[in-house]
């Protein structure tokens, strides 16, 4: 009787109708429409935003802008070191990383890197930050404690992309060229092992579970779920078209997908079985995203888009209103 009972409660909670997200508000930043990554530090309530030649902070409890980083130029990516009390930005035009102070946001320090360094991760494990360096193929690895460059170069085989860490001194990341996923043990900065990911191709934003399960999304449009410690596909799932970020929040994956202006949700609907379960219409160009997993809330980078008419030589089609960045926020 108890047995039973408790298969008929394992089956409702798998059959669960997952929550409903939906686009809420939107923030005003203004500028250029230029941006990469975002990167979400939930227990501050501070979203950092890639924004050309700046990062800009946003504080998410009450959705507006609180401050940014001067001098972060081609800036992609954010990590953040609580623990030391610092931030670092990867800045791809000047092929460096902007060291910042978290509470005045105040510069603090520059550190040569590989060329054009596109995502960056702090390891807490061994205090080290990582970027990974899209032109030479390779990563940079910092120690953050002295802010020295530990070792300037670690070849990865191919052109990387995005970049996860487990919190074990493990970092896995996308490899956009080969369609792989590479294992980076942080202590001794190498390249330990690789697996394939077809069917993906070219994987580009990739997100993590609680059980260390990879999301990777990629250009053909699928999503990818993997399993790094096996080094194998768990399930591959049609999502939107664009898509260059991923996310997980409260036990789905989610992609961003810049091309359709929608997100693509995915949920485990039973124990390795994974699905869409959603589609959350956003707007055009929206392809990057972070979540912030105690809220319960998704952020977009964008902007106001409309179909401009060829004319006088000027060039035609989707083009950003002046002055119009902004990021969107989803919700429940």
């Amino acid at each position: 009787m108890k047995k039973s009972l408790l298969l008929i409660v394992l089956a409702t909670a798998a059959l669960a109708a997952p929550p409903t997200y939906k686009l809420n508000s939107k923030i005003k930043i203004g500028g250029a429409a230029t941006w990469d990554y975002l990167f979400l530090d939930s227990s501050e309530h501070r979203l950092y935003v890639s924004h050309g030649t700046e990062t800009v902070v946003v504080d998410t409890a009450a959705d507006k802008v609180v401050g940014k980083i001067d001098g972060t130029n081609g800036v992609h990516g954010i990590a953040i070191a609580n623990d030391l009390g610092i931030g670092f930005t990867s800045d791809g035009r000047d092929n460096d990383v902007t060291v910042f102070d978290l509470k005045t946001l105040a510069v603090k320090s520059k550190i040569k890197t590989g060329s054009n360094p596109d995502s960056i991760i702090y390891e807490p494990i061994t205090h080290r930050v990582f970027t990974l360096n899209g032109r030479s193929n390779d990563a940079t690895v910092i120690d953050a404690k002295t802010l020295s460059v530990v070792t300037a170069s670690v070849p990865v085989g191919g052109k990387p992309e995005f970049v996860r860490a487990d919190g074990k001194g493990h970092l896995y990341v996308n490899i956009e060229n080969t369609a792989e996923i590479i294992d980076i043990d942080a202590k001794n900065a190498l390249v330990t092992r690789r697996y394939s990911i077809a069917p993906c191709a070219e994987p580009s934003g990739m997100a993590m579970d609680p059980k260390g399960r990879l999301y990777s999304v990629c250009s053909n449009k699928l999503m990818v779920v993997s399993d790094p410690v096996a080094g194998k596909v768990l399930a591959s799932l049609p999502i939107g078209a664009g898509a260059d970020g991923a996310a997980f929040d409260d036990g789905y994956a989610f992609s961003s997908n810049g091309q359709d202006g929608t997100i693509t949700m995915v949920g485990e609907t039973s124990p390795g079985k994974f699905e869409v379960v959603a589609t959350i219409k956003t707007q055009m160009r929206s392809k990057n995203i972070e979540a912030d997993q105690k809220g319960h809330k998704l952020f977009l980078p964008g902007a106001e888009y409309t179909n401009v008419e060829a004319k006088d030589g000027k060039k035609g089609g989707l083009q950003a209103a002046p002055d119009s960045f902004e990021i969107l926020v989803v919700g429940r």
